[in-house]
């Protein structure tokens, strides 16, 4: 996920790059969405974890 994170930021750093200020700001936060997914994830696997003696 973290690379789709990546892929989104780049595009819409070279889409804002060109001019395109609509596809920018919907990749960026198409970008954002994926990290707050991928953070979210992350907490849920921490307490998993934790109940799960590791």
């Amino acid at each position: 996920m973290i690379t789709w994170i990546i892929v989104f930021l780049v595009l819409s750093l070279i889409a804002a790059v060109l001019g395109f200020s609509g596809l920018a700001s919907g990749l960026a936060s198409l970008a954002k969405v994926i990290f707050y997914l991928l953070l979210v994830l992350l907490i849920i696997s921490f307490f998993i974890g934790l109940a799960s003696g590791f």
